[in-house]
């Protein structure tokens, strides 16, 4: 539902982890076996297994807004959808080393990336304090 915070960050999610299949991690000179140097970025589409990932991870947190009557399957994927983020950033991270070493550099764009476990974190925290308050109003009952 619109009206709960925790839906304005999921959205936000999904939103970011679409937007780093185009916008670029990581800049610089890549050198190929036995050809010359070559200016390329590492976007999430650079790696099938990053791609294939990052869209599974905005997939899941663009449907978990609309699980909110069910608020444990809610939990369990967003933090199946945290795990997923953070394997994101250790691929991104290995993605940089095929660069040459001192030739290449983070883009600004690559905050889009660092913010996804953060907005999942606060999603989270929202639907957590949702089930407390459900509680304590059963509890009054």
């Amino acid at each position: 539902m619109i009206q709960r915070i925790q839906s304005v960050w999921l959205l936000l999610a999904g939103v970011a982890a679409f937007l780093t299949l185009k916008f670029s991690f990581y800049s610089g000179n890549i050198e190929p076996a036995g050809q010359p140097k070559k200016f390329d970025a590492l976007t999430a589409q650079s790696n099938i297994l990053l791609l294939i990932l990052t869209v599974i991870l905005g997939l899941v947190c663009l449907a978990a807004i609309f699980l909110y009557k069910d608020r444990k399957l809610q939990l369990r994927l967003l933090f199946l959808s945290l795990g997923i983020s953070i394997i994101d950033l250790i691929l991104y991270w290995n993605g940089t080393k095929k660069f040459v070493p001192g030739e290449g550099k983070f883009d600004l764009t690559a905050v889009i990336a660092i913010i996804i476990p953060v907005l999942l974190i606060m999603a989270i925290r929202g639907i957590y304090r949702d089930q407390k308050l459900v509680k304590s109003l059963e509890r009054l009952r």
